[in-house]
């Protein structure tokens, strides 16, 4: 586990995924505006302050994100075509981050703010990372959490398009561990349904 600040600037233990159970689904404002969608936002009511916390916890676990993959690219252990996947996959965490920071603050909210390289650095243990296959499996362990949080939200929505906007993100999580998965040369899942369970 991994060590965040969350919007009341204490830290605590979190995952992608638990995020999701500690702090309960996001509003369909929300999503609908994660998604882009104000038209569909406008007219909905919804408690915007538990809406900004639990989008700022996942915004913090973007931040983590985008800093491992930085950690990762830094580090010179890994070989020219590992490291361009790794800064595509930055790349869309950053996409990721971007589209919170718009939605947290046309809630109304304060994002929270990304911590120094150096804390990231101590959280993931980046001092054990000795080659390219430690980097490639912190990045996978933590792809495998944002894949299971995204679809943990997805059975709160009744609306298909706030879902679907929920299922982009998984999908994009998935893609990047599939990815990691096989560049470790590690087996796919052996049985259908092993994500979100």
């Amino acid at each position: 586990m991994t060590s965040i600040i969350t919007p009341s600037t204490t830290v605590a233990p979190a995952t992608r995924r638990s995020f999701i159970a500690r702090s309960g689904s996001l509003s369909a404002v929300a999503v609908a505006m994660l998604a882009g969608q104000d038209a569909l936002a406008q007219g909905m009511a919804a408690d915007t302050s538990k809406d900004v916390s639990i989008l700022n916890v996942a915004l913090g676990l973007e931040h983590e994100a985008i800093n491992a993959y930085q950690l990762g690219a830094g580090s010179g252990l890994l070989q020219k075509p590992v490291l361009d996947v790794a800064v595509a996959f930055q790349g869309h965490h950053k996409a990721h981050r971007d589209a919170l920071i718009a939605t947290i603050q046309k809630l109304g909210g304060t994002p929270v703010m990304e911590k120094k390289m150096d804390e990231y650095a101590a959280a993931l243990n980046a001092s054990t990372l000795k080659n390219q296959a430690d980097v490639l499996a912190l990045a996978a362990r933590l792809e495998l959490g944002a894949t299971n949080a995204y679809l943990g939200v997805i059975p709160a929505f009744g609306n298909k398009d706030l879902a679907k906007v929920a299922a982009r993100l998984a999908a994009d999580e998935t893609m990047h561990y599939t990815v990691l998965t096989q560049a470790l040369g590690r087996p796919l899942p052996a049985g259908a349904l092993s994500f979100g369970a």
